[in-house]
């Protein structure tokens, strides 16, 4: 099997198609870039920039570059010596538009007879035959609908009529009432609709790929392009929707020649992967939770949390308890749905109407810790779950009692289903309402991270990174991706705050008094935010501080918003442009953060880049890139500007200062070189031991094995260094001559003080010279 060294995620769109991307690959490969990673490139709901909702399998995107686009990336990397890895979604399909859609539209055309019925997860005789479609406004538009060209419409949304289901002159609602689907108002999906979504969006319908037919059919393409040597691996979106990621991997696995595979897992903490697995790894979000939290004070936390109870006057906030509320809030709203689908699946015997039962299920996965369990693997935390929700309603206990055995049986569709749903309320739950919620440092909330962890030291890191090297040296690490929250750099200054907590509190203070807003945790979430990106254009920090908000869900929501909490939303907001006095307070801010921030930056890319793993760059953040959640972290890249800075810097050239964008170059282009050049120095892990006043602010490494390897030193907690009088006798020994690819100075064998290791940058990369 070939594995990356590195990789590059591009955004593959309209905008920036795959001949785009082919014209790429030289500045990658100059940047030091092993393989090319693209975003899901089969044909998609048009307009979408993301990919995610393939609505045709068999063919790459004509407006994502076609057919013709792959081979030409595909060219490109192999003239480089590049491979190619690219994103694919077995989950779930588009379904926005039916007509783009072809499995979809012969479902609804068909019902149960089309060949594409077994594709789709529907619970037909809940609808009484029909599948539901919530698109109309609310049921009374159904006089709203018409005929027209041989289909039904209901204004811009077309859908197909059965054979001989219309005669000239027939009322189109009768003619609707003999389709094999039903349109309902949208607010119905909550509690009344049939089929399998991917989370609680309607508009991505999920698929059966454990049917072997359905496999086939849906990976036809994707295999075409390892029989035909265009790719060289596969990233696998959220294979926790499956009813069985094991079968799934093991089929791919083979169908693929036994190619690269990872897997778009997040994994809590302490969780590994289940043994069975046939892939390399994940995409990476548990090693950015470890990397980000070697950065972060620990120190922090006693002022932070203070900060964080006076907000919410003076109550302190029990996370635990907050999960299990959000949680409920998802089962019993936007996927109670789901959960009354597994509770008619509750045999009579059981004892329970279906919503007692459904009550119990939703107790039983607020109680989950992980995203799923892989039975037989992870029966213990079922049962767990069990034993918490009963601790937490004692008068669930007879239910959970007789509920257990049947959940128990991953083999029945109660069992299989319940773990493909207890992953979306995870999601849904945690990551998209707690996250946004529980805000006393944003760096903590990001996807695949505990957020009740505060900071790692690096005694901790370093049993994590041996551990990682011991059983998944292949699997990916990652800083920044098309779903992180905030990018690497947008977490690295908030970071700082742990260090700066006294004046965060004063200055945050200030801001709330010049731009009120009645909800203290959100005011500490934005304003955080703002803090991390500044300077920033209006426009991005409104769209920011509005989805927020409504996925905080605690002010104002998607559903229902609240126009008045929204407007005062949008004034704070605008109060960081229009108000002399908080624009002040924050360029003060970002003045006393700024170079903090942009040494934890530097130290988190240089670790990540060089620590055990695959590393991934996500476009664009070779250069300071300080994004907010989606589609902010989306936006186009000058590929143009970075190749020039590229050129000038192996000409010669060297950043003015450790915060220019020319320095976090310097740093990805110069670590993965080395690792792509001189793999051998990547092959083990050990930390390097340091003496000294100041040793707690040095993250040091060796990714030697058996003799000196590739030796990462990283400054930690940057403002406590400095107020100490900076490193002063803080020194490492080395076994060898090394050189420094950032700087190009030499130093060693013997002891070296830290001090004239980091004389120029915040961190150094050691490589031996012979």
């Amino acid at each position: 099997m070939r594995a990356p060294a590195s990789t590059y995620r591009l955004q593959i769109r309209k905008g920036f198609t795959l001949q785009d991307a082919a014209e790429t690959v030289p500045y990658l490969k100059s940047l030091g870039v092993d393989w090319v990673y693209l975003s899901p490139i089969l044909t998609a709901e048009r307009g979408s920039d993301h990919g995610y909702d393939v609505t045709d399998p068999s063919a790459v995107d004509p407006d994502r570059g076609g057919a013709e686009g792959l081979v030409a990336v595909s060219r490109a990397a192999r003239e480089a010596g590049m491979g190619v890895l690219v994103d694919i979604v077995p989950n779930h399909v588009g379904v926005a538009t039916p007509a783009q859609n072809p499995w979809w539209w012969s479902l609804l055309k068909e019902g149960r007879k089309s060949r594409y019925a077994q594709a789709f997860d529907v619970d037909w005789d809940f609808g009484a035959g029909r599948i539901r479609i919530p698109v109309l406004g609310d049921d009374s538009d159904l006089d709203q609908l018409g005929i027209r060209d041989g289909e039904l419409r209901y204004y811009d949304h077309r859908f197909p009529l059965a054979d001989g289901s219309y005669s000239a002159g027939d009322d189109p609602r009768e003619v609707h009432d003999r389709q094999h689907y039903e349109l309902i108002g949208w607010r119905r999906a909550d509690n009344e609709l049939n089929y399998r979504r991917f989370f609680a969006v309607n508009a991505l319908a999920g698929i059966r790929v454990e049917v072997p037919e359905v496999f086939d059919e849906a990976h036809a393409e994707v295999i075409r392009w390892f029989r035909e040597g265009l790719v060289d691996g596969l990233r696998i979106d959220h294979p926790d929707g499956l009813a069985d990621p094991e079968g799934y991997l093991r089929r791919l696995r083979e169908a693929t020649g036994g190619s690269y595979l990872l897997i778009e897992k997040i994994l809590e903490p302490g969780e590994a992967l289940p043994s069975g697995f046939a892939c390399e790894g994940t995409t990476g979000y548990d090693a950015l939770a470890d990397v980000d939290r070697v950065f972060v004070d620990a120190g922090g936390q006693a002022p932070l949390d203070a900060l964080d109870a006076e907000l919410r006057g003076g109550l302190t906030v029990d996370y635990e308890e907050m999960v299990r509320g959000t949680k409920r809030r998802i089962t019993d709203g936007i996927l109670h749905s789901e959960m009354l689908r597994l509770a008619r699946l509750v045999p009579a015997g059981a004892g329970l109407t279906v919503e007692a039962a459904a009550d119990v299920l939703a107790e039983i996965i607020a109680a989950f810790p992980v995203y799923r369990t892989y039975l037989p693997e992870g029966a213990d935390v079922l049962k767990e779950a069990c034993e918490l929700a009963v601790r937490r309603r004692p008068e669930l206990d007879d239910g959970v009692g007789a509920l257990l055995p049947l959940l128990l049986d991953g083999s029945a569709e109660l069992g299989r289903r319940f773990q493909q749903t207890s992953g979306m309320v995870m999601a849904k739950g945690v990551e998209d309402t707690a996250f946004f919620r529980y805000t006393r440092l944003g760096t903590l909330t990001e996807v695949g991270a505990d957020p009740t962890e505060f900071a790692v030291t690096p005694d901790e890191f370093h049993t994590r990174m041996a551990r990682r090297q011991a059983r998944l040296p292949l699997s990916m690490t990652t800083l920044s991706t098309h779903d992180t929250k905030r990018s690497e750099d947008t977490r690295a200054r908030i970071s700082a705050l742990a260090e700066l907590a006294p004046e965060w509190k004063a200055s945050l203070g200030r801001i709330r008094e010049l731009a009120p807003l009645p909800d203290g945790p959100l005011a500490n979430l934005l304003w955080q935010a703002v803090a991390g990106v500044w300077p920033a254009d209006r426009e991005r920090l409104q769209a920011y501080a509005r989805k927020a908000a409504r996925e905080a869900g605690s002010s104002t929501n998607w559903t229902d918003p609240d126009a008045a909490f929204e407007e005062t939303l949008a004034a704070a907001v605008d109060a960081a442009f229009d108000n002399a006095a908080v624009r002040a307070e924050l360029d003060a801010l970002l003045a006393v953060l700024e170079p903090y921030g942009a040494s934890n930056a530097l130290g988190a890319k240089l670790v990540q880049l060089t620590m055990p793993g695959v590393p991934d760059v996500y476009q664009g953040t070779e250069f300071w890139d300080r994004s907010l959640t989606d589609p902010d972290n989306r936006r186009p890249v000058d590929f143009g500007e970075r190749r020039r800075a590229l050129a000038a810097l192996d000409a010669g050239d060297r950043p003015a200062s450790f915060r220019d964008d020319a320095a976090k170059l310097l740093v990805t282009s110069r670590a993965l070189r080395l690792r792509r050049d001189r793999p051998e120095l990547f092959a083990g892990y050990a930390p390097v031991p340091a003496t000294g006043s100041a040793v707690r602010h040095l993250l040091a490494f060796d990714r030697g094995s058996g003799s000196p390897g590739a030796l990462t030193l990283a400054t930690r907690l940057p403002r406590g260094l400095e107020r100490q009088g900076g490193w002063q006798d803080t020194a490492i020994r080395l076994a060898a001559e090394m050189k420094d690819e950032l700087t190009g100075n030499t130093f060693g064998p013997g002891t070296v003080e830290v001090g004239e290791l980091l004389r120029d940058y915040p961190v150094a990369l050691l490589a031996p010279t012979a």
